[in-house]
């Protein structure tokens, strides 16, 4: 399996067109989330399509997927249409607030996985930059759109890193959406806090915290990882990173 293609239990993500590549975010998050009964779904900024096709492989919703670059776009339509979920996953090319303005429906549970490092230095290619950065979608339109698009008891789901986390947190409350469950993410358990995973609502609630570890001090996954990403991992062994197949993702 070479380095432009990586094989999932149900489906297969090719990413050689696309300037993000499968990340242990994405999966964290997408194993993360239960759709519950969920019947619309979105998924902003879908790079490959993985997130798209990780809800899809648990739920029965209609799932919308789009993405501002073009070659990510081209990756996720390949990807969707040779997954067992093709019929129900549909892709755009367009921006969040393209899409939004003509959106004609509200979703039952919205997904992004937007690595903001807007404290960190930029890439110097285009599409990478796009896809790293918040220059072409603010946490304050992201908010915004989110609240308008999202179902009165929908559900909206991300990962960020911890410190812009914190910031979207206060961004998001200030604006009349809640978190409502808090995943801290490290490597290992005397690491620092690496991401944070996020649920939200239009309900105000208190955040309910918790914590996951991904390496034991031997580099073995850990059994919550290995719990987590069972239903999509292949060959994923109490075993140190290095020793994993070709298809686990070995760090952050």
């Amino acid at each position: 399996m070479s380095d432009s293609t990586f094989r999932f239990k149900q489906f297969t993500v090719h990413q050689d067109k696309c300037a993000m590549k499968v990340g242990t975010d994405a999966v964290l998050l997408g194993s993360w989330i239960h759709p519950r009964l969920s019947r619309f779904i979105l998924d902003i900024g879908t790079g490959t399509g993985l997130l798209a096709l990780m809800l899809a492989q648990k739920s029965f919703a209609g799932i919308d997927a789009i993405d501002i670059d073009e070659g990510a776009f081209f990756q996720a339509t390949e990807n969707i249409r040779t997954s067992p979920w093709f019929d129900r996953i549909y892709v755009y090319h367009q921006s969040f607030q393209d899409f939004i303005n003509g959106a004609d429906k509200q979703y039952d549970l919205i997904v992004t996985n937007p690595p903001y490092f807007h404290h960190a230095s930029k890439p110097s290619i285009e599409s990478r930059l796009n896809a790293r950065h918040d220059d072409q979608l603010t946490f304050l339109e992201l908010v915004n759109g989110v609240k308008k698009t999202l179902s009165p008891e929908g559900k909206f789901y991300l990962i960020l890193p911890f410190k812009e986390g914190m910031e979207f947190m206060d961004i998001a409350q200030a604006k009349g959406l809640f978190c409502h469950q808090l995943v801290r993410v490290k490597t290992k358990a005397d690491k620092q806090k690496k991401r944070l995973m996020m649920e939200y609502s239009k309900e105000f609630a208190i955040p309910v915290e918790d914590e996951i570890i991904i390496h034991n001090e031997d580099c073995s996954f850990t059994e919550d990882y290995l719990n987590l990403t069972k239903d999509y991992y292949i060959g994923l062994k109490n075993l140190p990173a290095g020793r994993q197949g070709p298809n686990v993702l070995n760090a952050l």
